[in-house]
């Protein structure tokens, strides 16, 4: 465990041999601090993402939504998802060819849900350094504006961490950023269903209340390098990582197999880790 200060500066990726990213996507990435769209599911895969979501909710009930968190190593429907070689294609070109999956989650706002998630910097929140961990959020249903599609601001993600304040009105966190609205305009990280948007983990985000007719569901999976640590023994208590792709060269991970169990019942119900 380190005993300095979190490391939260922002690394560019330098890829000169990139799988799945152009040069263009890359420099987009490291300028910006998200790139999407890109199709990874066709209409099969659409439709058993959708219906693998709809069994959790009918073994959980409505607590599904979003209290299936950090099971990547625990049901073997994520762990396959959290494996999906055409999604660790484009995260290798940001992290490199040594991939771990940390976390996960399904977010899943219902119509009419009134919360929002305030502005926040993933990383502020977690006990790891460097802050090189990026997120994949597969859109499990079609998202957009209308139904509460997550939102960047640009730029946000190499300014280290920002003031935060108790956050306003009805939200899922109780912290949230300062100062957002003069940081530009948010971008409205719009999906297909069977898409994947990446974005930085310091990068700000958040979402708006669902105020329309339709189900807004999600999958986040978080991935970093072996080189990341993680500064807390007690927070390290909760993370059950996945070796991906590749090795784990320093030896200070523990990681996982792939289970055997896929039923959210047969299972104790990990750490939260996620923070929107």
């Amino acid at each position: 465990m380190l005993d300095s200060p979190a490391d939260l500066s922002f690394k560019p990726a330098v890829t000169p041999h990139p799988k799945r990213l152009t040069q263009d996507q890359i420099a987009q990435y490291n300028r910006e601090g998200y790139v999407q769209p890109f199709p990874i599911f066709g209409a099969e895969g659409i439709a058993a993402n959708a219906a693998y979501f709809d069994t959790l909710v009918s073994q959980m009930g409505d607590d599904a939504r979003y209290a299936v968190n950090c099971y990547q190593a625990r049901l073997s429907g994520l762990y396959d998802l959290a494996t999906n070689p055409d999604i660790l294609d484009h995260v290798e070109d940001i992290v490199g060819p040594n991939i771990l999956c940390w976390a996960s989650a399904f977010f899943a706002k219902a119509p009419r849900d009134p919360k929002a998630v305030p502005w926040h910097q993933d990383a502020a929140y977690w006990k790891m350094s460097p802050a090189r961990t990026v997120t994949v959020w597969l859109a499990i249903d079609d998202v957009d504006a209308g139904n509460s599609a997550m939102r960047f601001i640009p730029r946000s993600h190499d300014k280290g961490a920002l003031p935060i304040r108790e956050a306003r009105g009805d939200a899922v966190l109780h912290l949230e950023t300062e100062g957002v609205d003069e940081m530009g305009t948010p971008f409205s990280n719009d999906l297909k269903a069977g898409e994947i948007s990446l974005h930085a983990d310091m990068l700000v985000h958040g979402s708006l209340p669902n105020m329309s007719d339709r189900r807004r569901c999600g999958l986040t999976l978080r991935y970093c390098p072996p080189e990341v640590e993680i500064t807390d023994d007690a927070w390290a208590t909760g993370v059950e990582a996945i070796l991906c792709r590749g090795e784990d060269p320093t030896g200070r991970w523990t990681v996982h197999p792939r289970p055997e169990n896929n039923d959210i019942r047969n299972t104790t119900s990990p750490r939260n880790l996620g923070t929107n």
